[in-house]
């Protein structure tokens, strides 16, 4: 059953068409920009800059026997290794979010998968930048041999299949923090769980 407001309406993130002054390109980055947009809002205005995103699409793939794959590669602005699922960005043109799930799958893990399925779509930092991800449910996998050679971060990333229970687990001890692992597994989980379909829903 879905949670209802006071007023018996269905809860949900709501539009706002709130009025540019102006929008300034702060900085241009080789991934993505900051901005600096001054908005008309309620009886004033306000500035704010955020982070101009392409956003992303990432992949919980899980096998035969419930395992889930995780890769470990380093994050600089955290200085650390993290453990996360194959995930990349919207970066190619005319590409729908399930068609870079295929790639990104493809190029991190050297993985196919014959069942797709969306799981959900999240705001990673709404406070901060405008990047939603799109997470993409996968089973049916098969290895396609190595897809690429990886560079920088990716040059040493690490491959492990654990059990999507044990996934769970570490993201609730706190052991496992990435943010886009976190919302996947917890919703592979928890659509698995009520059954055929129930993924996207």
């Amino acid at each position: 059953m879905a949670e209802l407001t006071a007023a018996g309406a269905e809860l949900h993130d709501e539009p706002v068409d709130a009025e540019i002054l102006d929008s300034t390109l702060v900085y241009e980055g080789s991934v993505w920009d900051v901005r600096s947009d001054t908005v008309r809002y309620g009886d004033g205005e306000m500035v704010r800059q955020y982070v101009d995103h392409p956003g992303a699409a990432a992949i919980v793939a899980i096998d035969d026997d419930q395992r889930v794959l995780l890769i470990q590669q380093y994050r600089h602005p955290i200085r650390r290794r993290d453990w996360e699922i194959p995930a990349g960005l919207l970066d190619v043109a005319g590409e729908s979010p399930l068609q870079s799930a295929q790639r990104e799958l493809i190029e991190e893990a050297d993985l196919t998968a014959a069942e797709w399925e969306p799981l959900l779509s999240v705001y990673t930092t709404p406070g901060g930048n405008d990047e939603v991800v799109h997470v993409f449910l996968a089973r049916g996998l098969s290895p396609v041999g190595t897809a690429h050679a990886r560079e920088a971060e990716e040059a040493d990333i690490r491959v492990e299949w654990i059990p999507l229970s044990d996934a769970v687990t570490g993201v609730l001890e706190g052991r496992l923090r990435n943010g886009i692992l976190a919302v996947g597994v917890l919703a592979a989980a928890e659509a698995i769980r009520r059954g055929p379909g129930a993924a996207g829903k």
